[in-house]
């Protein structure tokens, strides 16, 4: 999940130095959907303590990462972050409806 965060923030890099036009030329770079740019780049939108979180969050050794942009959606949906705190509080790590 931290890596995708950091991605999120390098693809915004990457278009505010017109290195990309935008998610579309992302997303042909990446072999990907627009679609799955968007949200990728929608984790920018967490409020800057869960993003801190995120990041720090440990390595993934074995199985699979407890955390998934998938559980984050609801949280990001949630443009106020102030509400985004109550969610995150709430439901760390589980899917948000």
């Amino acid at each position: 999940m931290a890596r995708l965060l950091a991605l999120a923030h390098r693809f915004e890099t990457l278009i505010a130095e017109g290195e990309v036009r935008d998610y579309a030329d992302l997303a042909r770079l990446g072999h990907v959907t627009r679609a799955r740019v968007t949200q990728i780049m929608n984790l920018l939108s967490l409020a800057p303590e869960i993003q801190e979180h995120v990041l720090l969050l440990p390595e993934v050794d074995q199985g699979k990462d407890r955390l998934t942009e998938r559980h984050l959606r609801g949280v990001v949906k949630a443009l106020d972050w102030q509400r985004q705190r109550c969610l995150w509080d709430k439901n760390p790590g589980k899917p948000v409806a």
